[in-house]
């Protein structure tokens, strides 16, 4: 199947500092795009993965579970570790959950996290409906496009696949788990007014992180996808500052070039 317009991975070879991006469940590079650019601009070395199963059509999605997914993101940190002394993972959603993985599973290899919206767990009646529904119901209304700022979309699919939504479920609960083994610094930006994770999410994450380099920012003129909404420009200057901060070549004279 062809990629979506917008949807295709994007990668710049910048300097000997990395940035991993990750972005959500049934959404695309598309949404960090705009997050990764303003980096790559800065001289950083950036990779934005497609995940497996995502930007082309829902029902491909029903073939991968949070294994392709994760597994994806792996590689791609692998990679960038080869060629880069520092690598940073940054996450929307369910990519904050990917980008806690990695840190818990890397140890070192990760300098640190920066999570927008972070996903921790599926809520409502219908998810623990998912194990049995999955089999009659092939899929639900999307939840891409929670943007607050008018006229800006997300690339992402109308439908969720509950194949797929459950793997998500199991997947959340795995890193929830492996939360007391992130020590990286990690800054985390979440949404008071978010139509998609909620709110508790973000607090559990960090009240289970063994991280003392923590900072938490509140994103209250966005929805689910601040990387395109109105605190977009918010989160690429934090997210930049935190890197400068833990990375002190970043942004000096000559220092970002080469590697």
């Amino acid at each position: 199947m062809p990629v979506l317009p917008g949807a295709e991975p994007f990668r710049h070879e910048g300097g000997e500092v990395g940035v991993l991006l990750c972005h959500g469940f049934t959404g695309s590079p598309q949404s960090m795009r705009p997050w990764a650019d303003h980096l790559a601009e800065r001289g950083l070395t950036v990779s934005l993965p497609l995940l497996p199963g995502h930007g082309t059509r829902w029902q491909d999605m029903q073939l991968t579970g949070w294994q392709d997914w994760y597994a994806e993101v792996d590689r791609a940190l692998r990679e960038l570790r080869e060629r880069c002394t520092q690598v940073f993972v940054f996450g929307l959603s369910m990519g904050g959950a990917l980008a806690l993985r990695l840190a818990a599973k890397h140890g070192d290899a990760v300098s640190g996290l920066v999570l927008v919206n972070p996903g921790n767990k599926v809520h409502g009646a219908a998810a623990h409906a998912l194990p049995v529904a999955r089999h009659f119901v092939r899929s639900t209304k999307g939840i891409a496009s929670d943007i607050a700022k008018e006229g800006s979309t997300e690339v992402g699919y109308d439908r969720v696949p509950l194949h797929a939504a459950h793997s998500l479920r199991n997947f959340f609960k795995l890193v929830d788990g492996e939360l007391p083994q992130v020590t990286q610094p990690l800054v985390v930006l979440h949404s008071p007014q978010d139509h998609v994770v909620p709110p508790v999410d973000s607090a559990r994450i960090l009240s289970r992180v063994s991280s003392t380099d923590v900072e938490e920012i509140l994103l209250e003129q966005s929805y689910h996808v601040a990387t395109l909404d109105h605190d977009a420009e918010r989160i690429f200057e934090e997210s930049y500052s935190f890197i400068s901060r833990l990375a002190p070549s970043v942004g000096k004279k000559g220092s970002t070039t080469g590697g």
